[in-house]
Protein backbone atom coordinates (compact mmCIF):
# COMPACT_ATOMS: atom_id res chain seq x y z
CA UNK A 1 0.00 0.00 0.00
CA UNK A 2 1.49 3.28 -0.76
CA UNK A 3 2.29 5.98 2.33
CA UNK A 4 -0.31 8.84 2.20
CA UNK A 5 0.12 11.58 4.76
CA UNK A 6 -1.76 15.59 5.37
CA UNK A 7 -0.17 18.12 5.22
CA UNK A 8 1.87 19.67 7.68
CA UNK A 9 0.18 21.00 10.82
CA UNK A 10 -0.34 24.82 10.71
CA UNK A 11 1.61 24.79 14.27
CA UNK A 12 4.26 27.94 15.10
CA UNK A 13 7.50 27.29 15.67
CA UNK A 14 10.82 28.45 17.63
CA UNK A 15 14.01 29.42 16.01
CA UNK A 16 17.12 27.48 16.95
CA UNK A 17 20.72 27.20 15.52
CA UNK A 18 20.08 24.77 13.90
CA UNK A 19 16.38 25.07 11.96
CA UNK A 20 12.99 25.92 13.21
CA UNK A 21 11.49 23.54 16.26
CA UNK A 22 7.57 23.16 15.80
CA UNK A 23 6.03 23.68 18.75
CA UNK A 24 3.42 21.04 18.89
CA UNK A 25 5.41 17.59 18.46
CA UNK A 26 4.36 13.89 19.66
CA UNK A 27 5.91 12.45 22.65
CA UNK A 28 7.29 8.80 23.00
CA UNK A 29 8.55 7.77 26.66
CA UNK A 30 6.88 4.53 27.01
CA UNK A 31 5.49 3.85 24.16
CA UNK A 32 7.58 0.48 22.84
CA UNK A 33 7.55 -1.58 20.38
CA UNK A 34 4.81 -1.88 17.35
CA UNK A 35 2.68 0.96 19.55
CA UNK A 36 5.39 3.38 19.49
CA UNK A 37 5.56 2.80 15.43
CA UNK A 38 1.89 3.16 15.28
CA UNK A 39 2.05 6.10 16.91
CA UNK A 40 4.69 8.14 15.56
CA UNK A 41 3.20 6.68 11.72
CA UNK A 42 -0.01 7.64 12.60
CA UNK A 43 1.47 11.11 13.56
CA UNK A 44 3.15 12.12 10.54
CA UNK A 45 0.14 11.06 8.86
CA UNK A 46 -2.08 13.47 10.12
CA UNK A 47 0.46 16.37 10.43
CA UNK A 48 3.14 16.05 12.55
CA UNK A 49 6.51 17.65 11.84
CA UNK A 50 8.28 16.82 15.32
CA UNK A 51 8.92 13.82 16.81
CA UNK A 52 10.77 13.46 20.48
CA UNK A 53 12.71 10.03 21.78
CA UNK A 54 15.47 9.07 23.62
CA UNK A 55 18.22 6.81 23.95
CA UNK A 56 16.63 5.53 27.34
CA UNK A 57 12.94 5.15 25.58
CA UNK A 58 14.33 2.05 23.73
CA UNK A 59 12.08 2.83 20.80
CA UNK A 60 14.62 4.82 18.21
CA UNK A 61 14.09 1.78 15.81
CA UNK A 62 10.44 2.01 15.83
CA UNK A 63 10.59 5.37 15.51
CA UNK A 64 13.02 5.00 12.52
CA UNK A 65 10.62 2.35 10.42
CA UNK A 66 8.31 5.10 11.20
CA UNK A 67 10.26 7.92 9.41
CA UNK A 68 11.30 5.17 6.82
CA UNK A 69 7.70 4.11 5.77
CA UNK A 70 5.80 7.61 6.25
CA UNK A 71 5.77 9.54 3.14
CA UNK A 72 7.23 12.33 4.61
CA UNK A 73 10.40 13.40 3.74
CA UNK A 74 12.94 12.98 5.91
CA UNK A 75 14.22 16.33 6.36
CA UNK A 76 10.48 17.70 6.76
CA UNK A 77 10.50 15.99 10.14
CA UNK A 78 12.24 17.82 13.41
CA UNK A 79 13.58 14.50 15.31
CA UNK A 80 15.00 14.81 18.92
CA UNK A 81 17.42 12.18 20.52
CA UNK A 82 18.60 12.43 24.03
CA UNK A 83 21.86 11.28 26.09
CA UNK A 84 21.09 8.94 28.66
CA UNK A 85 23.21 10.30 31.67
CA UNK A 86 25.03 6.76 32.20
CA UNK A 87 26.22 7.33 29.06
CA UNK A 88 28.11 10.18 29.25
CA UNK A 89 31.88 9.75 28.24
CA UNK A 90 30.54 7.68 25.40
CA UNK A 91 28.87 10.53 23.45
CA UNK A 92 30.15 9.39 20.24
CA UNK A 93 29.10 5.98 20.57
CA UNK A 94 25.91 6.57 21.77
CA UNK A 95 25.17 9.21 19.32
CA UNK A 96 26.30 6.61 16.20
CA UNK A 97 24.03 4.07 18.16
CA UNK A 98 20.91 6.32 17.68
CA UNK A 99 21.57 7.80 13.99
CA UNK A 100 21.81 3.61 12.75
CA UNK A 101 18.63 2.77 14.66
CA UNK A 102 16.72 6.15 13.44
CA UNK A 103 18.25 5.45 9.83
CA UNK A 104 19.38 9.39 9.42
CA UNK A 105 22.62 10.87 9.30
CA UNK A 106 21.65 13.33 11.73
CA UNK A 107 19.05 14.32 14.36
CA UNK A 108 17.92 17.64 14.82
CA UNK A 109 17.68 17.94 18.07
CA UNK A 110 20.37 16.44 20.92
CA UNK A 111 19.67 16.74 24.19
CA UNK A 112 21.19 15.70 27.52
CA UNK A 113 18.73 13.55 28.91
CA UNK A 114 19.53 14.09 32.71
CA UNK A 115 22.59 16.59 34.44
CA UNK A 116 25.17 13.67 34.82
CA UNK A 117 25.28 12.74 38.35
CA UNK A 118 23.19 15.48 39.05
CA UNK A 119 25.84 17.77 38.15
CA UNK A 120 26.08 20.31 35.30
CA UNK A 121 28.76 18.11 33.12
CA UNK A 122 30.72 20.96 31.00
CA UNK A 123 32.74 18.50 29.88
CA UNK A 124 29.63 16.85 28.27
CA UNK A 125 28.65 19.73 26.57
CA UNK A 126 31.89 20.29 24.90
CA UNK A 127 31.33 16.91 23.54
CA UNK A 128 27.92 18.10 21.95
CA UNK A 129 29.28 20.92 20.71
CA UNK A 130 32.21 19.15 18.83
CA UNK A 131 29.86 16.78 17.29
CA UNK A 132 27.28 19.39 16.22
CA UNK A 133 30.21 20.82 14.92
CA UNK A 134 30.91 17.42 12.64
CA UNK A 135 27.33 17.84 11.13
CA UNK A 136 25.94 14.60 13.53
CA UNK A 137 23.34 17.23 15.14
CA UNK A 138 21.89 20.51 13.87
CA UNK A 139 21.20 21.94 17.21
CA UNK A 140 22.07 20.60 20.68
CA UNK A 141 20.02 20.83 24.13
CA UNK A 142 19.56 20.07 27.51
CA UNK A 143 16.83 18.31 29.46
CA UNK A 144 16.01 18.51 33.37
CA UNK A 145 18.66 21.13 34.02
CA UNK A 146 18.25 23.83 36.54
CA UNK A 147 18.96 27.48 35.48
CA UNK A 148 22.14 28.05 37.44
CA UNK A 149 23.18 24.49 35.16
CA UNK A 150 22.70 25.82 31.99
CA UNK A 151 24.87 28.87 33.11
CA UNK A 152 27.44 26.81 33.84
CA UNK A 153 28.06 24.85 30.19
CA UNK A 154 27.20 28.57 28.97
CA UNK A 155 29.99 29.61 30.80
CA UNK A 156 32.16 26.82 30.86
CA UNK A 157 31.82 26.04 27.30
CA UNK A 158 31.21 29.28 25.58
CA UNK A 159 27.59 27.93 24.61
CA UNK A 160 24.22 28.15 25.71
CA UNK A 161 22.08 25.31 25.35
CA UNK A 162 19.61 25.92 22.29
CA UNK A 163 16.31 24.25 24.03
CA UNK A 164 16.13 22.69 28.37
CA UNK A 165 13.34 20.25 27.88
CA UNK A 166 11.53 19.96 31.39
CA UNK A 167 8.60 18.75 32.98
CA UNK A 168 5.49 21.63 32.15
CA UNK A 169 2.34 22.32 32.55
CA UNK A 170 -0.23 24.22 34.04
CA UNK A 171 0.21 23.19 37.29
CA UNK A 172 4.12 23.18 36.82
CA UNK A 173 4.47 26.96 35.52
CA UNK A 174 6.68 29.12 37.00
CA UNK A 175 6.54 32.08 35.31
CA UNK A 176 10.36 32.86 36.85
CA UNK A 177 11.75 30.08 35.13
CA UNK A 178 9.94 30.69 31.74
CA UNK A 179 11.95 34.23 31.61
CA UNK A 180 15.12 33.45 32.85
CA UNK A 181 15.30 30.68 30.34
CA UNK A 182 13.87 33.07 27.78
CA UNK A 183 16.38 35.75 28.99
CA UNK A 184 19.15 33.22 27.89
CA UNK A 185 17.73 32.71 24.71
CA UNK A 186 16.86 29.16 25.76
CA UNK A 187 13.94 27.49 24.06
CA UNK A 188 11.70 26.19 27.35
CA UNK A 189 10.06 22.44 25.65
CA UNK A 190 7.80 21.44 28.53
CA UNK A 191 7.25 17.37 28.36
CA UNK A 192 4.21 15.45 30.67
CA UNK A 193 2.00 18.56 29.72
CA UNK A 194 -1.14 16.50 31.65
CA UNK A 195 0.34 14.39 34.13
CA UNK A 196 0.12 16.80 36.68
CA UNK A 197 -2.54 19.04 35.74
CA UNK A 198 -6.10 18.23 37.22
CA UNK A 199 -7.80 18.15 34.24
CA UNK A 200 -11.26 18.11 35.86
CA UNK A 201 -10.19 21.80 36.73
CA UNK A 202 -13.11 23.84 36.47
CA UNK A 203 -10.88 27.07 34.60
CA UNK A 204 -10.04 24.36 32.00
CA UNK A 205 -13.35 23.08 31.51
CA UNK A 206 -14.81 26.64 31.41
CA UNK A 207 -12.41 27.82 28.81
CA UNK A 208 -12.49 24.71 26.77
CA UNK A 209 -16.51 25.06 26.77
CA UNK A 210 -16.10 28.52 25.74
CA UNK A 211 -13.86 27.35 22.23
CA UNK A 212 -15.76 23.61 21.86
CA UNK A 213 -12.47 21.97 23.15
CA UNK A 214 -11.23 19.44 25.66
CA UNK A 215 -9.16 20.54 28.83
CA UNK A 216 -6.55 18.57 27.50
CA UNK A 217 -6.64 20.73 24.00
CA UNK A 218 -6.31 23.83 25.91
CA UNK A 219 -3.79 22.76 27.76
CA UNK A 220 -1.79 22.19 24.39
CA UNK A 221 -3.04 24.98 23.51
CA UNK A 222 -1.94 26.74 26.78
CA UNK A 223 1.55 26.09 25.80
CA UNK A 224 1.51 26.85 22.17
CA UNK A 225 -0.12 30.34 22.99
CA UNK A 226 2.86 30.89 25.61
CA UNK A 227 5.81 30.08 22.93
CA UNK A 228 6.60 27.08 24.74
CA UNK A 229 7.17 23.36 22.87
CA UNK A 230 5.10 20.84 23.93
CA UNK A 231 5.30 17.11 23.66
CA UNK A 232 2.19 14.95 24.18
CA UNK A 233 2.38 11.28 24.13
CA UNK A 234 -0.04 9.21 23.05
CA UNK A 235 -0.02 5.65 21.29
CA UNK A 236 -4.28 6.18 20.50
CA UNK A 237 -4.85 7.23 17.09
CA UNK A 238 -8.01 9.38 18.40
CA UNK A 239 -5.79 10.82 21.57
CA UNK A 240 -3.33 11.98 18.13
CA UNK A 241 -5.62 13.95 16.36
CA UNK A 242 -7.38 15.56 19.00
CA UNK A 243 -4.22 16.74 20.68
CA UNK A 244 -3.30 17.91 17.32
CA UNK A 245 -7.36 19.29 16.81
CA UNK A 246 -5.50 22.72 18.52
CA UNK A 247 -4.96 25.28 15.48
CA UNK A 248 -8.22 26.40 14.76
CA UNK A 249 -8.62 28.24 17.95
CA UNK A 250 -6.29 29.82 20.50
CA UNK A 251 -6.12 31.78 23.97
CA UNK A 252 -6.53 35.29 24.82
CA UNK A 253 -4.33 36.83 27.28
CA UNK A 254 -6.95 37.01 30.13
CA UNK A 255 -7.43 33.00 29.26
CA UNK A 256 -3.91 32.33 29.59
CA UNK A 257 -3.67 34.27 32.79
CA UNK A 258 -6.09 32.52 34.26
CA UNK A 259 -4.29 28.98 33.10
CA UNK A 260 -1.33 30.55 34.72
CA UNK A 261 -2.59 30.46 37.97
CA UNK A 262 -3.60 26.39 38.48
CA UNK A 263 -0.41 26.19 40.08
CA UNK A 264 -1.07 28.23 43.01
Amino acid sequence: MTPTTSDPLPVPTALLPGGSIPLLGIGTWLSEGDDCYRAVRHALDVGYRHVDTATGYGNESQVGRALAESAVDRADVFVTTKLPPDAAGRERETLEASLRDLGTDYVDLWLIHWPPNKEASPWVWERFVELRNEGKVRSIGVSNYAVEQVDILSEQVGETPAVNQIPWSPADHDAQVAEQLGKRGVVLEGYSPFKRTDLDHPVLAEIGAAHDATPAQVVVRWHIDHGYVVIPKSVTPARIEENADVTRFSLSADELARIDTIGG
